[in-house]
Order: structure tokens, then C-alpha cells, then sequence
């Protein structure tokens, strides 16, 4: 590894630095979603909205205290301001519950587009660095030039592999954050329906 970053050159320091942090965005995105899912309790959520259908308002309340589900922390607080807004509530309250969810995705989509391009950058200067020798030596060995290329294309194989490694990850990630937003909208669309019946009882 130490003699790869030293044939590629100074920029394969920042592309180690992109690789390290890429990995641990990763690992703590996965962690992230492993405790997600472990909360989804749509057991829970069912009964909310059978609850509030029926309007017991102070059941829901103690029901749910402690309750780790995004979609019920979503509902309760459209519910404790139902008198108010429970739409806007639940707006609110759902963009907060993304926002977590999306926290430090653009950190891995910055490293997708950087590394390969910090990876064409140490191979561009690794190709003005070859023919700068073969000019001052005046090297008759074509070799010579061929090897220090080979040796800078070392860093747009590593950008790439940054990116390719960091990209399907990215995706994943972005797609639950998706799958959860519909969920979301999902339940917070039963219970709008649900409260306007309530209220033309």
C-alpha cells in the first residue's frame, strides 16, 4: 500500500484521505439503517391510526411514549397539534425525520464526482513529470517514459475505484431514503383522511 501511494504520488494523499472518509460515511449510514429497521414497528402505526379514528386521543399518547418508529414520531406530533395544523405539523415533523436520514449522502456524492477527477489530476501531472525527464535526460529508452506513465496511472485507478466503491453504497442509501419518504407520506395521508373525518362527525 505505502509503495503505491509513493509510484502515485503526492495526489494520492488526498485520494486516501477521500477512501477514509467515504468508508466510514458508509459504516455509520449502514448502522444508521440497521437501527432504523430495527424500530419499524408498523404494529404500532396501525394502532395510532385506529386510535385516532375512534379519537382517543390521551390512549395514542401513552401508546407510543418511548416510541422509536419515524412514521409514529411523524403522527404524534401532527396529532399534538391537530387543534393548530396537523398537516403542517406533520410536515415538519417529517422533513426533520429526512433530513437525518440524508445526513452526510452529499459528503459521498461530492467524493463520487472528486476522487476520479483528483485520480486524472495526479496522471496528468505524472505524464508533464515523465516528459520533463525524458527532456532534461534526453532518455533514448522509451521505457523509461512508458514506466512513469504506467506509474501515474495509478491514481486515476485509484480515484476510480473510490468512486465505484462509494457509488453503490450512495445509491442504496438514497434509495431508503426514498422507500422511507413514501412510507412517510403514506400513513400521514391515512391519518389527514381519518382527523378530517373526526371532524365532520
Amino acid at each position: 500500500m505505502f509503495d503505491l501511494l509513493e509510484k502515485g504520488g503526492i495526489v494520492m494523499y488526498p485520494l486516501l484521505a477521500c477512501s477514509l472518509i467515504s468508508l466510514t460515511v458508509i459504516l455509520e449510514r449502514g448502522a444508521f439503517w440497521f437501527r432504523e429497521m430495527k424500530r419499524v414497528d408498523s404494529g404500532l402505526v396501525n394502532r395510532v391510526l385506529h386510535l385516532a379514528e375512534m379519537g382517543k386521543y390521551e390512549e395514542i399518547k401513552v401508546s407510543t411514549e418511548g416510541a422509536a418508529d419515524y412514521v409514529v414520531r411523524v403522527l404524534v406530533c401532527g396529532l399534538a397539534h391537530r387543534n393548530y395544523s396537523l398537516t403542517k405539523a406533520m410536515e415538519m415533523a417529517a422533513l426533520e425525520e429526512i433530513k437525518k436520514m440524508k445526513r452526510y449522502l452529499p459528503v459521498l456524492d461530492t467524493i463520487i464526482t472528486v476522487a476520479p477527477l483528483l485520480g486524472i489530476l495526479g496522471t496528468v501531472i505524472g505524464i508533464i513529470h515523465s516528459f520533463d525527464m525524458l527532456a532534461i535526460a534526453g532518455m533514448p529508452d522509451p521505457q523509461a517514459v512508458t514506466s512513469g506513465i504506467a506509474q501515474a496511472l495509478i491514481t486515476t485507478a485509484a480515484g476510480l475505484l473510490i468512486a465505484i466503491f462509494t457509488l453503490f453504497p450512495y445509491n442504496y442509501f438514497v434509495s431508503k431514503v426514498e422507500k422511507a419518504t413514501l412510507r412517510i407520506e403514506k400513513y400521514a395521508t391515512s391519518l389527514e383522511i381519518v382527523h378530517d373525518g373526526n371532524r365532520k362527525k
